[in-house]
């Protein structure tokens, strides 16, 4: 595990007009081992979009839930799924999405 990321949350905030901003706030530091899994590229309307996957190891968090996501100088991860390989209690493989690409 080589790569620190920084580990965010999503917060929502009332916009005083009876709606929400929503942001991410840092919630803490994690080093993982990030591994790209795949592109995919698709056309919508004459636009090509690259949707990029990858899987992040972590030592366990009980905090750790999807929706969060990973953020790395300006990458961010989105964390779809989270799971514990081997049922242990030590690691925590999450399967995100870059966002951005």
């Amino acid at each position: 595990m080589s790569a620190r990321l920084d580990l965010e949350r999503l917060v929502a905030t009332p916009d005083g007009q009876g709606g929400e901003v929503k942001s991410f706030e840092q919630i803490g530091a994690v080093w993982a081992r990030v591994e790209p899994l795949a592109a995919v590229t698709t056309d919508s309307g004459g636009v090509q979009q690259v949707t990029v996957t990858h899987e992040i190891l972590v030592r366990h968090r009980g905090d750790l839930v999807s929706g969060m996501r990973f953020a790395k100088g300006l990458r961010r991860f989105l964390v779809q799924t989270v799971h514990d390989p081997d049922e242990d209690g030590r690691y925590l493989i999450c399967r995100c999405t870059e966002e951005g690409q």
